[in-house]
């Protein structure tokens, strides 16, 4: 009986906060979205350069931005957008070059290089998974959902980040074949990402509301 009712408290608690995240004002829904570009800027220092990949690190970057879109719905691609703006603008949070220390990363500089791209597919992914989490209840289980985030990391993330890596390694680098763009820029990432997804599928379906005492919650707002 005591299981349930912590049970029954949880399940409104979740409830209570995406229905405030819709209906509360726009001071607090921006505050929001900085809270995640803070996280997103946070989880960019932990980096790590794979031996002989001098162009894309592995990052903690992705796991803040799938749940972005999910926790904050269309205010996910704000927060996104707030950790681009911000950090152009020179504050130093994005991922530290090879050798840099943390937080010594900032600038326009830092989001045209090569993985321009991916920070391109950042966005994109939190528009996509914003929209489906707050339109389709059926999303926000565990099997709905993670469908959804292997396309937004695989498809959206990965699609632009390619491209934009393929023209600025041809540019200042040189021919670079399909098979070669392929190991710098996406193979050697492939089980950490599934492990970020599989992570923020967890915390994602743990935290979204599923109805609301047999009533779907109203998430048009």
């Amino acid at each position: 009986m005591e299981i349930n009712l912590t049970l029954d408290k949880y399940k409104l608690i979740r409830y209570n906060f995406f229905k405030w995240r819709f209906e509360t004002t726009l001071v607090h829904k921006i505050s929001l979205a900085l809270i995640f570009s803070c996280l997103i800027g946070l989880l960019s220092q932990f980096r790590f350069y794979l031996p002989g990949n001098i162009a894309v690190p592995i990052t903690g970057q992705t796991f803040a931005v799938l749940l972005a879109g999910v926790v904050l719905g269309k205010w996910g691609v704000a927060s996104i957008g707030m950790y681009l703006g911000i950090g152009a603008a020179g504050l130093p949070w994005f991922t530290p070059k090879i050798g840099m220390p943390i937080f010594s990363n900032g600038g326009l500089g830092a989001i045209t290089g090569s993985t321009g791209g991916y920070l391109i597919g950042f966005m994109i992914a939190a528009v996509f998974l914003g929209y489906f989490t707050d339109r389709y209840i059926k999303s926000r289980s565990f099997f709905g959902m993670l469908p959804l985030m292997l396309f937004a990391n695989f498809i959206l993330i990965y699609v632009p980040g390619l491209a934009v890596l393929y023209l600025w390694w041809s540019t200042f680098i040189g021919t670079i074949g399909f098979v070669e763009l392929l190991t710098i820029g996406a193979i050697p990432f492939l089980a950490g990402d599934i492990i970020k997804v599989f992570a923020a599928t967890s915390i994602a379906t743990g935290i979204t509301p599923k109805t609301s005492y047999g009533k779907e919650v109203d998430v048009t707002g």
